[in-house]
C-alpha cells in the first residue's frame, strides 16, 4: 500500500503538470515537475539524453536488476480542459490522452519501489527515464536508437484507458510521412495551360491511395490529412501538402504498405507534371508483448482492489457519458479485466513498442476515466484532471510497484522473461 504522503505528492505532480499542458518536445514544467519530485525522493537526474532538452533519466540504487519506468508527459493541442464541452470547446493545448497521469504514476510506482527495497534491503537499481514527444512519435524512438534503455533487465510503464488490465496488446507498427507537391503557378482562367497543380498532384494520390485500400490486409490502415490548403482558387496551386500515418500490427505490412503509398505520390505527380518531395517524419514497430511479464503483473493487479467511486464520481461519469454520447448503459466502472490467452490487435501505436523490443516491456492499463471514453477527446481531458483520473493513477502505481518488487526478488522471472524475448522475433 501506497503512503498517504506519497499520494498527495503524486496528486501535485499530477495537477500542476495537468494544469500546465506542453506539447510535445516543449514538456519544460513538466519534465521539471516530475525530476523535482524524484529527486527530493532520493533520485539522481540526469538531463538531455539523446538530443532532447526535456528528456531526463532518474536513477536510484546500484547493481542488477536495473527495472527502467518509462514516463510521459507531453499534452495534445486543441485539448484545453476548460470548457469541457463539444458545443464550446477551448483552444490551446491539453492532457486528452492522460499523460499527465502517466508520468507521475511511473515516478509514484519507482519511489514505492524504491522505498521497499530500502527497507528490505534489496539491491538493484531503480530508474525513472523521462520520454518526451511520445505524441509525435519520436521520444523512445530516438532514445532507443541512442542506447538509452540498453542496460535494463526489464520496462515498465502504463496507459490511462477505460478499464483494469494488463495491456496484453500489439500495439500498432506506424509509418509517419509528409508528401510534398511542387507545381507552377499560373492564373486559372487566363492561363490554365501554364499551370501545373500541386493540388491536384496531392487530391490525385489521395485518390489512388483510397483504391489501393481495398487491396491491403485487414489491419491496415492509412490517414490522411492536408497540411496545406492555402491560396485563392483563381491561383493554380504551386504547392501542395499532405501528412500519412500508415499503421498495421506488423512492421513489415506496414514497410509494404507505405512503399505502395510512395508510388501512388510519384505516379500522382507524373500524371499532373508536378515534383513531389517524400519527407520522412518517423516509424515504429508493432508492441513485441511478454507472457512472463504479462502473467507475473496480472497476479499482482488480482491482489490489489480497483478504485471505489464516489456519488459525485459517478453523477460526473454519467453527466460527461451523456454529453459525449458515449454507450456504457450506465456501466461507468468495472473491475480488473481477466489476462487474455492471446495478444489482442490494438489500432493504436506507441513509441513504447520499440523499446520492447530492445528489452522485455510491460504496460498496463487503468481506468482513469469511465468506460467508453475514448483518448484524444475533451471528455478524456474533463477526467484526468480530475479524482476519477487520480484514482486510476494511483491503482496504477500499486500494480506497476508491486511487479516490479517481483522482478527485483525472484530472478528467475526476469531470467524466464529474457527467454522468452530472445525466442521471439
Amino acid at each position: 500500500m501506497m503512503r498517504d504522503k506519497l499520494k498527495d505528492k503524486m496528486t501535485e505532480v499530477s495537477d500542476y503538470i495537468f494544469q500546465h499542458p506542453e506539447l510535445s518536445k516543449h514538456e519544460e514544467q513538466s519534465s521539471r515537475a516530475l525530476a523535482d519530485f524524484l529527486e527530493q525522493e532520493g533520485f539522481t537526474v540526469k538531463w538531455e539524453l539523446a538530443g532532447f532538452r526535456t528528456a531526463f533519466v532518474a536513477e536510484w540504487g546500484s547493481g542488477q536488476p536495473i527495472i527502467g519506468f518509462l514516463a510521459e508527459y507531453d499534452a495534445l493541442p486543441g485539448l484545453a480542459q476548460e470548457p469541457v464541452s463539444r458545443h464550446c470547446p477551448k483552444e490551446g493545448p491539453g492532457h486528452g490522452c492522460g499523460h499527465n497521469l502517466l508520468g507521475t504514476a511511473c515516478a509514484g510506482a519507482a519511489v514505492a519501489l524504491k522505498e521497499r527495497m530500502e527497507r528490505e534491503q534489496i539491491s538493484g537499481t531503480v530508474r525513472v527515464y523521462g520520454c518526451p514527444a511520445e505524441e509525435i512519435v519520436i521520444g523512445k524512438i530516438r532514445m532507443n536508437e541512442q542506447g538509452v534503455f540498453d542496460e535494463l533487465s526489464a520496462a515498465v510503464t502504463w496507459h490511462p484507458f477505460d478499464r483494469n488490465r494488463v495491456s496484453y496488446d500489439i500495439w500498432q507498427a506506424q509509418d509517419i510521412k509528409n508528401y510534398k507537391f511542387y507545381g507552377i503557378a499560373a492564373h486559372a482562367a487566363r492561363f490554365p495551360e501554364k499551370g501545373r497543380s500541386a493540388l491536384d498532384a496531392a487530391e490525385l494520390m489521395n485518390v489512388g491511395v483510397n483504391y489501393l485500400r481495398e487491396h491491403v490486409a485487414d489491419d491496415v490502415r492509412m490517414h490522411y490529412t492536408y497540411t496545406n490548403t492555402d491560396g485563392p482558387a483563381n491561383i493554380v496551386p504551386p504547392f501542395a501538402s499532405t501528412n500519412y500515418f500508415i499503421r498495421s500490427c506488423l512492421w513489415k505490412k506496414t514497410k509494404d504498405a507505405s512503399e505502395r503509398v510512395d508510388n501512388c505520390a510519384k505516379g500522382a505527380a507524373l500524371m499532373t507534371g508536378t515534383r513531389v518531395e517524400i519527407e520522412h517524419v518517423t516509424c515504429n514497430k508493432e508492441m513485441k508483448t511478454n507472457r512472463v511479464l504479462a502473467e507475473t503483473f496480472y497476479e499482482e493487479m488480482k491482489k490489489i482492489p480497483t478504485p471505489v467511486y464516489t456519488e459525485d464520481e459517478i453523477a460526473f461519469a454519467a453527466e460527461i457519458s451523456k454529453e459525449a454520447g458515449f454507450e456504457n448503459h450506465g456501466e461507468y466502472f468495472t473491475g480488473l479485466e481477466p489476462l487474455e490467452d492471446q495478444p489482442v490487435p490494438l489500432a493504436i501505436g506507441t513509441d513504447v513498442s520499440d523499446v520492447s523490443h530492445t528489452v522485455p516491456t510491460i504496460m498496463l492499463s487503468a481506468a482513469a476515466m469511465c468506460k467508453g471514453t475514448p483518448l484524444h477527446h475533451w471528455a478524456t481531458t474533463a477526467q484526468v484532471g480530475m479524482s476519477i483520473g487520480q484514482k486510476g493513477m494511483f491503482y496504477a502505481a500499486e500494480c506497476m510497484a508491486e511487479g516490479a518488487w517481483q522482478l527485483v526478488t525472484k530472478p528467475e522471472i526476469l531470467n524466464a522473461a529474457w527467454d522468452e524475448f530472445r525466442k521471439t522475433e
